[in-house]
């Protein structure tokens, strides 16, 4: 068997690809000219150099496969420079889809986000994933579509954007702190009332689950049509995440609450600037929260997720 991916050298792709190898599935990835070092198990794979907007290349990534999976997306968009989601999430997948069923390959998964939403309130972010659930939705194939939460587990290099890792570097150690000092960390709060500072939650999942999920589900007829959200064993607080990490990398931390508004009117005037560290978007994103229930997909599937934990934060030492 062997499967097309879209986006192989990211971060969730270098999981799907070590589970698609470990299934004796022959991953073939579309990958940039330039990029052929982010795979993991290059030897294992098929490569097709080339870009997702580039036809020919997926003509030629997508040929002799049985399934495509498709996961690209922008963390932050920069539109000045033309770096959007409705560029690459919206029309790349809508693309693609259409190239898979030209082909005649029906299966495909998509990856999605919880939280995917057309209201106009919504960040780009899910405003584009919902638009790229639709496109595939209409696109004729046997589709299923896989919503993660926040992921986390170790990134492997590669400059691949991982949730605490960003965190990590973003925010605690953006500017040389003291160990010994506790880090004052926001948590933020929307409204007036400081109380309820960073206990807004997320369904903390790892990569490793939702790779396995994605791979499970290829030849699985049940899962045709379907939307799978995906969180963790747990849902864990912003307040709890931001210490998880500072225990791990010896950083003192103590919370400060923060207004919400003041800091997303700070992140509208920088946004289109590269080294502020996080988007308007994410941040609206972050404080609704991000949570689901998953046990009955992971009981289906035979998978113990993997828990948020200090021990299995470690890789935030490196």
């Amino acid at each position: 068997m062997k499967v097309a991916i879209i986006g192989g050298t990211g971060y969730v792709g270098s999981y799907i690809i070590d589970e698609l190898i470990s299934n004796n599935i022959t991953p073939k990835v579309l990958v940039r000219k330039g990029s052929e070092s982010k795979l993991i198990q290059p030897d294992d794979c098929e490569v097709v150099l080339g870009d997702v907007e580039d036809e020919i290349s997926i003509e030629n990534t997508i040929k002799d496969c049985d399934c495509v999976i498709y996961l690209i997306a922008l963390i932050r968009e920069f539109p000045s420079i033309n770096l959007t989601n409705e560029r690459y999430q919206f029309k790349g997948s809508e693309r693609v889809a259409k190239i898979a069923r030209n082909q005649g390959v029906k299966r495909f998964i998509l990856m999605s986000a919880l939280g995917a939403n057309p209201n106009p309130s919504a960040s780009n972010y899910m405003q584009s994933k919902h638009l790229s659930e639709q496109a595939i939705k209409n696109s004729g194939l046997d589709w299923t579509i896989v919503r993660p939460s926040s992921l986390f587990g170790d990134p492997r290099g590669g400059g691949r954007p991982e949730f605490c890792s960003m965190l990590d570097k973003l925010m605690l150690n953006l500017i040389p702190f003291p160990k010994f000092l506790p880090f004052p960390a926001p948590s933020f709060f929307e409204g007036v009332n400081p109380l309820r500072a960073g206990e807004y939650s997320l369904s903390m999942v790892h990569a490793k689950d939702v790779a396995k999920v994605f791979v499970k589900s290829i030849l699985d007829k049940e899962m045709i049509g379907e939307i799978i959200e995906l969180g963790g064993e747990r849902d864990v607080t912003w307040n709890e995440i931001i210490k998880s990490i500072g225990k791990v990398t010896g950083q003192k931390i103590i919370m400060v609450p923060a207004p919400f508004f003041v800091i997303s009117t700070i992140a509208l005037i920088f946004d289109r600037f590269e080294w502020f560290p996080a988007g308007r978007d994410q941040l609206n994103d972050l404080v609704k929260g991000s949570t689901c229930n998953s046990s009955e997909i992971f009981k289906k599937y035979e998978i113990e997720p993997i828990p948020f934990n200090i021990e299995n934060l470690n890789y935030l030492k490196n």
